[in-house]
């Protein structure tokens, strides 16, 4: 049994020891607190951005149940939620997408949007995020082989899209064969209903029309000695200041992982990023 002496003297220590525990608690606690509060802040000045697209281009972006999904709105939030940001995607359409940034009415668009250098004159993008080719999609049966035989027949194309530009690249610009839609898969309607032989458009979306319908009765080709490999990017007006943000964002979604995941959710397979860094240099 303790004495009264030495019972008070325990019973003091462990105040104390309580005590200190409680000030150390409230210190980390404040700590926290604190940098929780500014994190905060920095994402409360930080504006709501505009992102725009065209959601018609299974599987980057399409429609489900009204929300726009894909593999662009999938990678979209990783980065921008990386970048911290919050934002709002906008289906406004193709052309609407790109007289809006035009016009600095957007922050940017996120739909498969190839970079080349007709269009570096008129906006800015990112660092490359996938790496793309084209694909003619035709009847089962016609019996192509080669771009060369888009020679003398009527082709669909999305209106203003490097699919345009392959096709003129075989049959030449202005071609009346053209014919020129607001989307790929109103020229996929278009190809079914005999209106046009053939389709060209990018070659994730052509394999992924052909996969999703079968009763469509079509197939699909490349010509990798035609159709040169291009690259996707996210696409700003000129001079925009979250250029560098979103490259810094992206960069690392794509080092740390995330791109990956993301990748084989949509396409079942591992992507090879070291051909993005690569480009982004």
């Amino acid at each position: 049994m303790m004495n009264k002496y030495v019972s008070g003297l325990y019973l003091t220590l462990i105040m104390i020891g309580l005590l200190f525990l409680a000030a150390c608690g409230t210190a980390d606690d404040a700590t926290a607190d604190s940098n929780a509060e500014g994190q905060a802040e920095e994402n409360a000045e930080k504006p709501v951005l505009r992102v725009g697209t065209e959601a018609t281009f299974a599987p980057f972006e399409f429609l489900e149940k009204g929300e726009i999904v894909g593999f662009d709105a999938d990678l979209l939030d990783a980065v921008l939620t990386e970048a911290g940001y919050e934002y709002e995607y906008e289906n406004v359409g193709w052309d609407p997408m790109m007289a809006s940034l035009q016009n600095k009415d957007m922050d940017f668009g996120a739909a498969a949007i190839t970079i080349n250098d007709d269009r570096k004159q008129t906006y800015d993008f990112s660092v490359p995020y996938f790496k793309s080719t084209h694909m003619i999609v035709f009847n089962e049966g016609a019996g192509f082989t080669s771009a060369k035989d888009l020679e003398g027949i009527k082709i669909g194309v999305q209106n203003g899209t490097t699919g345009e530009s392959a096709a003129e690249k075989v049959v030449g610009e202005k071609n009346s064969n053209i014919l020129k839609y607001d989307s790929t898969a109103v020229a996929f309607l278009a190809l079914k209903n005999g209106d046009v032989d053939a389709v060209v458009t990018d070659n994730v979306v052509a394999d992924e029309y052909v996969e999703k319908n079968p009763d469509a009765n079509v197939e699909a080709i490349t010509d990798d000695e035609t159709f040169s490999a291009e690259y996707y990017g996210f696409m700003f007006p000129k001079g925009s200041e979250l250029v560098a943000e979103v490259d810094a964002a992206l960069t690392t979604v794509i080092e740390n992982g995330t791109y990956a995941k993301i990748y084989k959710e949509w396409f079942g397979a591992e992507p090879n990023t070291d051909v993005l860094l690569e480009a982004a240099e």
